[in-house]
């Protein structure tokens, strides 16, 4: 029997952790597998191994985990899977794919977009967009980031597009803000390029507050939540990872 596992990043804010439930619950409505669980790689619980095991005492003989992570970095590529190459060796009769995460797709784009056009703050040629990710050191996260604020602006007719980081990449955000005060547009719209709320939306609300400059307009928009667009992307990625080869342990 196959399972999906849909492993999220935790907070250590509940509202955001309840979020990403809710969210979860909500892809799975998209997907027809016989068993679907979450869990939470760290700060939240269940754990990934809670997950796991959850899956399988349920019947999984097959399981493909999917990471609910918006862009390519050392999560996907390191965290995640240390932990999978142990319920490897845990469970040897339990087959397991592994999916990529949302990662950078045209739909995600348009989400960002529709953002923009909502704020108040949208006018062409006044308007600059802070997008702004949670940051890392993987030089992945600001390549996919970069991509993304890419689409977008070509999509936007005269309106600038550029991407900061909240922790660990540059530009921060406090260096992108205090850069968007100091230009010519008049209008800076900021959108959190995350998937929930949690500290990081309360670091921002402040940043923009004790950084205002009185002859710009400022709008922070609302985190990214449940899109059936993400839901969408999350589907494929599941099928994606089905259709592929057995997870290959990262140390052997």
């Amino acid at each position: 029997m196959k399972a999906v596992l849909y492993i999220c990043h935790g907070s250590r804010v509940k509202e955001a952790s309840d979020q990403a439930i809710s969210f979860v619950k909500e892809c799975m409505k998209e997907n027809d597998y016989p068993i679907q669980e979450y869990c939470f790689l760290e700060l939240s619980e269940p754990s990934i191994e809670e997950g796991f095991k959850t899956c399988v005492e349920k019947g999984a003989t097959t399981i493909i985990a999917v990471p609910v992570l918006l862009l390519t970095a050392a999560h996907a590529k390191i965290d995640i899977p240390e932990v999978l190459d142990e319920l490897v060796k845990a469970y040897p009769d339990v087959a397991l794919h592994y999916g990529r995460p949302i990662g950078v797709h045209e739909k995600m784009a348009e989400i960002v977009i529709a953002k923009i056009k909502q704020s108040e703050l949208y006018v062409k040629n006044k308007s600059l967009v802070l997008l702004v990710g949670r940051g890392s050191s993987d030089p992945d996260v600001k390549r996919d980031l970069r991509e993304i604020s890419d689409l977008v602006e070509r999509s936007l007719d005269g309106v600038k597009v550029e991407d900061c980081y909240l922790t660990a990449a540059s530009p921060s955000f406090e260096a992108a803000l205090q850069a968007a005060s100091n230009s010519q547009y008049e209008n800076i719209i900021v959108i959190p390029y995350l998937l929930f709320t949690g500290i990081l939306m309360n670091t921002m609300r402040k940043t923009i507050n004790g950084l205002s400059n009185s002859n710009k307009n400022y709008a922070l928009c609302n985190y990214l939540g449940y899109q059936p667009a993400i839901a969408s992307i999350l589907k494929d990625r599941i099928d994606e990872a089905a259709g592929a080869k057995l997870y290959v342990p990262i140390n052997g």
